[in-house]
């Protein structure tokens, strides 16, 4: 993503973890070994899917989707946050930090979609099992993953765009983990009151409207696993969409509780904790919820290891 920079700012410098001194090493480790661990898992997940015809049904190309957007947030932030942790603060530049924004934002937006897409489909599989397969059949996968992705490419690039046309005289010292939006609009010398009005325009439909949606689909669901006669039959259908409603309940309230609740009174150390939630737990426990509940997927990647044994 190229921006025309004609402000005085060329570049950024991002403090993350200050002050940390003896304890920058441990921490080091500790983000460097979750972001492997996330990369790995959510990598095998959509090897997985990509190769095992036992995975091949929406819920999981849904959720090989759902990866690639935290495999895209990790490598986004966490390298550049893993350099600020040892030099005690991480130097982007202009364009740099306008991108990392922007990628961030196609991958939040996207994974909110995509969220909202897999309640969707647990709606059809438990509500209306007799015409599910009808209903999802693999046009409207593609059609929905492909609005999913479109609809937050643009809108990541609606705001970026914006953001790129504001003037930053300097200071250029962001006290955050990454550049994120409220951040760099704190250092802007211009108006931003516009651009706050156009966030809110886009980021309440995305995050309130889709969250109500996820809320209306489980309340049917819910009604619908409470009308099954049998306890084994209510734990077995429940068990097919509990991966999914813990992996929305980590998301949406972290991000709900960044974006949309008032930080006024919130420290600064507080918001980067809060960040570090959908930046780097909750693309980590996504692959751990989804292999520990999944028989599936554990089935999946017992026969890929058997297999790679064999050719060894």
């Amino acid at each position: 993503m190229h921006v025309k920079n004609q402000t005085s700012v060329t570049q950024f410098l991002l403090l993350g973890f200050k002050d940390l001194q003896s304890l920058k090493i441990p921490v080091f480790f500790l983000f460097l070994g979750i972001c492997i661990m996330t990369l790995t898992g959510n990598l095998l997940i959509i090897v997985l899917v990509s190769t095992s015809h036992k995975l091949h049904s929406p819920m999981y190309f849904f959720l090989s989707h759902l990866s690639l957007c935290d495999i895209l947030i990790t490598a986004n932030i966490v390298p550049n946050m893993l350099l600020g942790i040892l030099e005690e603060g991480a130097t982007i530049s202009f364009n740099g930090c306008i991108t990392q924004f922007y990628m961030l934002a196609v991958s939040v937006t996207t994974e909110c979609f995509l969220l909202t897409v897999m309640s969707y489909d647990r709606y059809l599989a438990i509500c209306h099992p007799l015409r599910y397969t009808t209903f999802m059949e693999i046009r409207l996968q593609s059609h929905l993953v492909f609005w999913s992705w479109f609809l937050g490419l643009t809108i990541a690039l609606c705001i970026a765009t914006q953001i790129c046309m504001l003037q930053f005289c300097g200071p250029n010292v962001i006290d955050h983990l990454f550049c994120d939006f409220a951040p760099l609009l704190q250092l802007s010398c211009t108006d931003t009151s516009l651009l706050k009005l156009e966030d809110v325009v886009f980021t309440v439909p995305i995050t309130i409207f889709s969250f109500i949606f996820i809320i209306v689909t489980y309340v049917r669901i819910f009604f619908t696993i409470l009308r099954i006669p049998s306890t084994s039959g209510r734990q077995k259908t429940f068990s097919t969409c509990s991966s999914h409603l813990t992996v929305v309940s980590l998301f949406y309230g972290t991000l709900i509780t960044i974006y949309q609740v008032p930080s006024r009174g919130h420290s600064v150390n507080f918001n980067k904790v809060l960040s570090l939630l959908y930046i780097v737990v909750t693309p980590l426990f996504n692959p751990i919820i989804y292999c520990l509940r999944s028989q599936d997927i554990r089935a999946a990647f017992r026969k890929l290891v058997s297999k790679k044994t064999r050719e060894g």
